[in-house]
């Protein structure tokens, strides 16, 4: 049952509690997804022949030279990342959606939605570009040569080590490409999402629950993956650049775009595409499944809510 109240007496506190959680349970079933998507958007970077063939084939690979744990090599920086940055843009998202929802508790109008999800995904990213660094390295770091490797024992080493190698700075390296990219993303997907659902139960097709959630997050990953995946490879580059004799490989955010534009054509901007959606797509499935089963308890059990009222 949908309530018409738009208050749901939760706590800011609690909200990005829930976000974060919600973040951090979808990461720990698809991290090894988001592993593959960050080594195939580097194989056959700067012309160089591709490591990978596909999905499979880097799987595969991955799982030979590294074994099982190398695809979860990423998982603790992932995790914090959840704890940064999804913490931040659903909870401040949550907060903000429910401030301006129209009197009968349906979304605000589109545009005002897709300005609470560029606020909230900014937020969130310049919040959480320290762990997204540390993800992209050690995501990427089996891949390199032993003797390049940086092998990280977890993700706050790498914060710690990169603080004193190269500066605290540094741990804010791509913040730029990462906060619009997070606004990109928080704008296609959150909007996307509430407003599916609004359009699906407006026009009677489906009710609130697990299936409702399922087909609008779906919708909402498709566009998301199409929107956001040329900002991520730019991003996925920049961070992972080196120094090389005292010169930075990159310029720039620019000259990583005109690298891979000139020398790898404007598709290798969607390369990846499969592993990004198949990551994309289940953990915004799952995330946004978690977030509304965890408000559900929450106002079941906590709050002695008869009916709920979803914070999406």
């Amino acid at each position: 049952m949908v309530s018409k109240s738009p208050q749901t007496n939760m706590p800011m506190s609690v909200k990005f509690l829930i976000g974060g959680m919600a973040g951090m349970s979808a990461t720990m079933i698809v991290n090894p997804l988001d592993l593959v998507k960050n080594r195939m958007q580097m194989s056959g970077a700067e012309g160089a022949t591709r490591e990978y063939r596909s999905t499979f084939h880097a799987i595969t690979t991955i799982i030979r030279n590294e074994g099982i744990r190398g695809l979860y090599a990423s998982l603790s920086a992932g995790l914090f990342r959840q704890a940064t940055y999804t913490t931040t843009r659903l909870g401040v998202y949550q907060i903000l959606l429910e401030r301006y929802r129209e009197v009968d508790g349906r979304p605000p109008k589109l545009s005002v939605n897709l300005l609470l999800g560029i606020i909230s995904g900014g937020l969130g990213a310049f919040v959480g570009t320290p762990a997204e660094v540390a993800l992209v390295r050690t995501s990427l770091d089996g891949r390199l040569p032993i003797h390049e490797r940086r092998n990280y024992k977890h993700v706050f080493d790498a914060l710690i080590r990169i603080t004193h190698e190269e500066g605290v700075l540094r741990l804010w390296r791509g913040a730029i490409p990462t906060v619009v990219r997070a606004m990109i993303v928080n704008a296609a997907q959150m909007p996307t999402y509430s407003q599916t659902k609004q359009m699906l139960i407006s026009a009677d097709i489906m009710q609130q629950g697990l299936s409702l959630h399922v087909a609008a997050s779906l919708v909402a990953a498709l566009v998301t993956t199409t929107v956001s995946l040329p900002i991520d490879i730019i991003k996925t580059r920049y961070q992972n650049m080196k120094v090389i004799q005292g010169k930075p490989e990159y310029s720039g955010i620019v000259d990583v775009f005109q690298r891979i534009l000139h020398k790898e054509g404007i598709l290798s901007f969607w390369k990846g595409f499969t592993p990004y959606f198949s990551r994309l797509g289940p953990h915004t499935i799952l995330t946004f499944i978690f977030v509304e089963q965890f408000n559900v308890q929450y106002q079941t059990y906590i709050l002695k809510n008869q009916s709920y009222s979803s914070t999406l």
